[in-house]
């Protein structure tokens, strides 16, 4: 793409048309490196061999901008299943809708909210680091089966709509709203391949980490009856916005239960209780997240001053947000686990500088001791294994 074109189709100055050439051509170079290497993950031809990763087209499913979609699997030693909701991610009206990711839009400071299609590049955020990064010695899951639900919807895994918006350049497009319908399809695949688990960690990140939740709940009743030890874990699932009801049942067009769930900003809570309400202690319940979230708390910039950045204020009102979310998750059960960092964000975007990491379960702080003693490694092994505990809950207290 001509200099040119990129600063007429999004009103760029000559650095910023610079810097998104410059990110798009990284994430192609990228894309491109996996797929002419043995990196990228194959489509299985019948049985999928223990140890693999391996790149599952759903035909049922579809990605935002109508293009194919497809999970990860991986067949693990044991009967014990992971099904991991990803992240990517949210789109909560026209103008979010119309503002997809893109390494371009990354490098140049533009506001972009949700991942719209998964290409050779996303493989990158789904598998083969920290949790599914499974020839680390130091992985404690490494003998675990793995589902990824990948995401590429903004709908948070729950909608089932097709949604219009007007792009940026003026064109009429729709989003697919599908992330339920995915997640359904999904799952027939899963129980073909992990019929019978015996131990189930139900995990997400950033979106995934809203999912989790939302769709415990189907997963146990209608996949996975049989199945008694189930552990929930939402790494990075915080977003208060008071128009969350209005955006599941307009929006997403999420199922009834859903959205008639939601009472206040909090939709990650809202979730919780009404799935603890079913099943109390019978799950184990864990939660995590850094101290001052940069992502997270640029989304929430944006939904209270229209400005996709952070800065310290901006995290230091995602930390009292925090603060309040963990207090709710010892009051929905005192049984349930807590992990809390503080490890400073490296990123380099501009606008979403300083402050602390968005997520850890997929990325190399999976294994890195951080400042409470422990790795969230080992804490979530520990959890799967029955013993649930918190650490790093004194940073709420600085």
């Amino acid at each position: 793409m001509q200099e040119k074109s990129v600063s007429n189709r999004f009103n760029l100055n000559h650095g910023m048309a610079f810097a998104y050439r410059l990110g798009d051509f990284v994430e192609k170079t990228v894309g491109n490196a996996i797929t002419a290497s043995h990196l990228e993950a194959p489509v299985p031809e019948g049985d999928i061999s223990d140890g693999a990763w391996y790149r599952l087209p759903v035909s049922e499913g579809l990605s935002g901008d109508g293009s194919e979609y497809y999970v990860y699997v991986r067949q693990g030693t044991s009967r014990h299943l992971c099904i991991f909701f990803s992240g990517g991610g949210m789109a909560w009206n026209e103008y979010t809708a119309a503002r997809p990711v893109s390494g371009g839009k990354l490098t140049a400071g533009m506001p972009n909210y949700y991942w719209n299609n998964l290409r050779p590049f996303t493989q990158i955020m789904n598998i083969r680091v920290g949790l599914t990064d499974l020839v680390n010695p130091l992985n404690p899951f490494k003998d675990w089966s793995f589902l990824i639900v990948t995401y590429a919807t903004g709908d948070l895994h729950v909608g089932e709509n097709d949604f219009p918006y007007t792009a940026e350049d003026g064109s009429q497009q729709i989003v697919h709203f599908h992330g339920r319908r995915n997640f359904r399809a999904a799952m027939e695949h899963a129980v073909v391949y992990f019929p019978d688990p015996d131990k189930l960690l139900i995990a997400g990140d950033s979106a995934g980490a809203f999912a989790v939740p939302a769709l415990t709940d189907e997963i146990l009743s209608r996949y996975y009856p049989k199945c008694t030890d189930a552990t929930l874990f939402s790494d990075s699932g915080q977003l208060l916005y008071p128009h969350w009801k209005r955006t599941a049942r307009d929006v997403w067009k999420t199922e009834n239960r859903l959205w008639k769930a939601i009472h206040t900003p909090n939709i990650t809570m809202d979730w919780y209780h009404i799935l603890f309400k079913k099943y109390g202690d019978s799950l184990r319940y864990l939660y995590a997240s850094s101290t001052h979230d940069y992502l997270l708390s640029a989304y929430y910039n944006d939904v209270i001053r229209k400005t996709y950045t952070t800065d310290e204020d901006v995290q230091e009102a995602f930390f009292e947000q925090l603060k309040d979310i963990v207090k709710d998750f010892k009051e929905l059960t005192e049984h349930s686990g807590i992990f809390i960092n503080q490890w400073k964000n490296l990123a380099v975007y501009p606008g979403l500088r300083g402050g602390t990491i968005h997520t850890a379960v997929r990325q190399p702080y999976f294994f890195v001791k951080s400042r409470n003693g422990s790795t969230m490694a080992q804490w979530l092994f520990d959890a799967v294994e029955g013993k649930v505990y918190d650490k790093g809950t004194r940073l709420l207290k600085a």
